[in-house]
């Protein structure tokens, strides 16, 4: 999908020589799915010490079937 987007040229600039990656669109990419990956860490963290698990559950039992 083209996309025309203004990104700041210092940032990017820096993206590419920190990324090591040889083309502005690979580093975008990979910053984008960099982004998504910490978010979605983000998320499953702050589910920590919300669940409930179930005491009696016998993990042994369903190994044995």
């Amino acid at each position: 999908m083209a996309t025309n987007l203004a990104i700041d040229a210092e940032l990017l600039e820096t993206a590419l020589r920190i990324g090591g990656l040889k083309t502005k669109k690979d580093t975008v990419n990979q910053s984008l799915k960099e982004f998504i990956h910490n978010r979605q860490s983000e998320e499953i963290l702050a589910l920590f010490g919300t669940i409930d698990y179930d005491e009696g559950y016998d993990y042994k039992a369903a190994r044995a079937r």
